[in-house]
């Protein structure tokens, strides 16, 4: 048995565990927020059998898009003055964690 954990943007997020409840995946939903940007994300934690990994895998890889995203970023002159030039970075898609789950406990 793995425990999958997967980050996924909040645009994402919705999709993702549609997805998985309608394939039979149990799923929990936790609100997360992203070092990087300071933005709001999604964890989701599924517990898989070790027969249904890729297709969970598959699930979350698919409904969760990459998509470039301008951030605000600060720059200082010689004199102190900063300004705000935008710059465009890749936001989205998922990260998957997968780990080995000795027991699962429904109480």
């Amino acid at each position: 048995m793995k425990l999958v954990l997967a980050i996924v943007s909040n645009e994402d997020a919705g999709k993702v565990i549609k997805t998985l409840v309608k394939e039979n995946f149990f799923v929990t939903k936790l609100a997360t927020t992203g070092g990087f940007l300071m933005s709001g994300n999604t964890t989701i934690l599924v517990g898989v059998q070790d027969n249904v990994l890729e297709q969970c895998i598959q699930i979350i890889s698919e409904t969760s898009k990459r998509r470039t995203k301008l951030v605000p970023n600060a720059i200082s002159s010689e004199f102190g003055i900063f300004s705000s030039t935008p710059v465009e970075v890749q936001v989205g898609g998922a990260t998957i964690f997968v780990i080995n789950v000795e027991q699962l406990i429904k109480a």
